[in-house]
């Protein structure tokens, strides 16, 4: 049987005008499990980066920044982290993992391809919404993090192009290069994402779903069908003359 945690091992609120953290345990003897402790003080900590990240940007971040935020003391933090970038980048997979959570619950919720789009698109952006901090560490500080969360971020980007990729097949099978249309749709609402939380205007983003799609659609879809699709789902499209209509350079040879 596991053994609770003893005296010592809750003894870690720290002051710094924080006060209590949310979700931080009461100091001395509680009787709670040491595992369940040290997840609770993961989960602060994890917390507290993405604060801190927010308030301070990385490089002004420091473990000092980090600790007095998630309430825990120096020594809790070193048996959790070797130092703050391998606690950034832990923090920055946990946002990525909650974020790919809640756009593939949405995503598979629809069967069309065109409602698993907009259901994907439109999760993705209210996660950013509900949680500001976590979204300025993840599209913007994630870049001054260095090459490893560079990496990591590449790969979350990928993550987001294959899900686009697969209705792309859906949506428009004469496309040629559907895996740089959908690198090129990421990155694009990337850009949107980023230019919105630098501007703190993070709780517009659920608002701009529906023009993303509009967006997406337009790389190559037929403008008959394009209004088609604007019905079906109560979107404003954009009138195109068919005589001047090409493919977009990413769907052809």
């Amino acid at each position: 049987m596991t053994e609770p945690a003893n005296a010592s091992y809750g003894q870690e609120e720290r002051g710094g005008g924080f006060g209590r953290r949310a979700g931080q345990l009461p100091s001395g003897r509680h009787g709670l499990l040491r595992s369940f402790v040290a997840a609770n003080q993961r989960e602060r900590i994890l917390a507290a980066v993405a604060r801190a990240a927010a308030e301070l940007g990385y490089a002004e971040m420091s473990v000092e920044a980090i600790i007095v935020r998630a309430g825990v003391s120096r020594r809790t933090f070193y048996e959790h982290f070797k130092n703050k970038e391998d606690a950034f980048l832990a923090a920055y997979d946990a946002a990525v993992h909650h974020a790919v959570t809640r756009v593939r619950r949405a995503y598979l919720n629809e069967t069309a391809a065109l409602e698993r789009l907009r259901a994907g698109i439109g999760a993705y952006l209210q996660f950013l919404a509900s949680d500001p901090d976590s979204a300025r560490m993840g599209i913007v500080e994630v870049l001054a993090a260095g090459p490893r969360a560079i990496a990591r971020r590449a790969d979350a980007l990928q993550l987001f192009a294959e899900i686009i990729e697969d209705n792309i097949h859906e949506l428009v099978p004469s496309c040629r290069r559907p895996a740089l249309t959908a690198e090129t749709v990421v990155g694009g609402i990337y850009e949107v994402v980023s230019s919105r939380i630098l501007a703190d205007r993070t709780d517009e983003l659920p608002g701009l779903a529906d023009d993303l799609l509009v967006a997406v659609l337009m790389l190559d879809v037929n403008p008959q069908e394009l209004t088609r699709y604007g019905h079906r789902l109560k979107l404003t499209v954009p009138h195109h003359d068919p005589s001047e209509r090409h493919k977009a350079d990413s769907c052809s040879d």
